[in-house]
C-alpha cells in the first residue's frame, strides 16, 4: 500500500505560534492523528495509508515536533499542546474522530476536557496521564532526551543508528523510515539536525504532570489501549489503567506481546483495530 501524499498547513496557535497541521486526504469523517513524545504526524504513515479508505486523515505536529518549529530558548508547557490541538480542531470545522500515542493522548483528552463535543470518539495509546497515587516521575526520561545525539551527516546515517539499537529498532521499518525522513532538519552544511529539539524533548518530559482529575469531566467514548505491565516499574501502561479509571465512558485494551511504541510496532493490526472501534 502506498504512503497518503499530504499538504501542509499552517495555523496559528492560541499564542501565535506557527503550528503545522498535516491534511493525508482521504474519504469519510475526519480522524485527527496526534503524536507522542518526540514524534511527528508522519510517523504514522503505515497506519494512515489504511485509514483513509474510512476517513479524511488530518495530522498535527505539535509545537517543537515536526514541522512545528521553535527557537532553541522557546518554553512552553502541556496546555500549550492541547491549544495547538485545539486550533487544528477548529480548522477542520466539525468534531473529529481522534487516534492518539503517549502524550497525543494526554492532549487529545486535554482539548476535549477543555472543550466538550470536540472529538466523537477517540482510541488513545497509553496516554501520559498521572493517577493520583502515582504521581509524576519522568525527570529521568528527560535527563536521557537531553542527552540525545542532535545532529546526524545524513539522515540514511541516522536511520542506520536508530534501527540498530533500541527503543527505536522495535518500530516496523517503514515507521521508523517516516519518522527519520520527516523528523530532521537539513543543515546548510548538508548535515541534518532533529526536528524535536533534545532540550525541547526534555521540556516535554518534565512537563508531563497532567493528573487524572484534569480529564474527569471528559464524556466521550474512549478506548485506552496499554501494554501488559510486566517489569513491576511504574509505566505508561500503568497510567493508561488510572485513566480509564477516571473517564466516564472509557474502556481499556490490553497488547500482551507489544510496547509503548505499540502502534509503530504493528500498525496493521491497530490501524484495523482503531478504525473498527471508531466506526462501530
Amino acid at each position: 500500500m502506498n504512503d497518503p501524499a499530504s499538504s501542509i498547513l499552517w495555523l496559528t496557535s492560541a499564542d501565535g505560534t506557527p503550528i503545522a497541521l498535516h491534511d493525508f486526504g482521504g474519504d469519510g469523517p475526519p480522524l485527527m492523528v496526534t503524536h507522542a513524545t518526540g514524534f511527528h504526524a508522519h510517523t504514522y504513515l503505515p497506519l494512515i495509508a489504511q485509514w483513509t479508505q474510512q476517513f479524511h486523515v488530518w495530522g498535527v505536529d505539535l509545537r517543537g515536533h515536526g514541522a512545528s518549529q521553535l527557537e532553541p530558548d522557546a518554553t512552553f508547557v502541556w496546555d500549550d499542546f492541547a491549544a495547538d490541538l485545539l486550533s487544528a480542531i477548529d480548522h477542520i470545522g466539525e468534531p473529529v474522530f481522534a487516534f492518539a500515542h503517549s502524550m497525543g493522548g494526554a492532549t487529545t483528552l486535554m482539548a476535549e476536557a477543555a472543550r466538550p463535543g470536540l472529538v466523537r470518539r477517540a482510541w488513545i495509546y497509553e496516554p501520559i496521564i498521572f493517577p493520583a497515587e502515582i504521581g509524576p516521575r519522568n525527570s529521568f526520561m528527560a535527563e536521557n532526551a537531553a542527552r540525545r545525539r542532535p545532529n546526524f551527516p545524513s539522515r540514511a546515517e541516522a536511520l542506520e543508528r536508530y534501527a540498530s539499537r533500541p527503543p527505536l529498532n522495535l518500530l516496523r521499518a517503514d515507521a521508523l523510515a517516516a519518522y527519520v525522513q520527516h523528523g530532521f532538519v537539513d543543515e546548510a552544511d548538508g548535515t541534518v539536525r532533529l526536528a524535536c529539539r533534545p532540550v525541547h524533548e526534555a521540556m516535554t518530559f518534565e512537563g508531563a504532570r497532567i493528573p487524572s482529575s484534569r480529564i474527569a469531566s471528559v464524556a466521550t467514548h474512549v478506548v485506552v489501549a496499554k501494554v501488559y505491565s510486566v517489569t513491576g516499574e511504574t509505566s505508561a501502561a500503568d497510567f493508561a489503567t488510572g485513566t480509564a479509571d477516571a473517564l466516564t465512558n472509557g474502556r481499556l485494551v490490553e497488547y500482551g506481546d507489544l510496547g509503548h511504541f505499540g502502534p509503530l510496532e504493528a500498525p496493521a493490526r491497530i490501524g484495523a483495530d482503531v478504525a473498527t472501534w471508531l466506526l462501530d
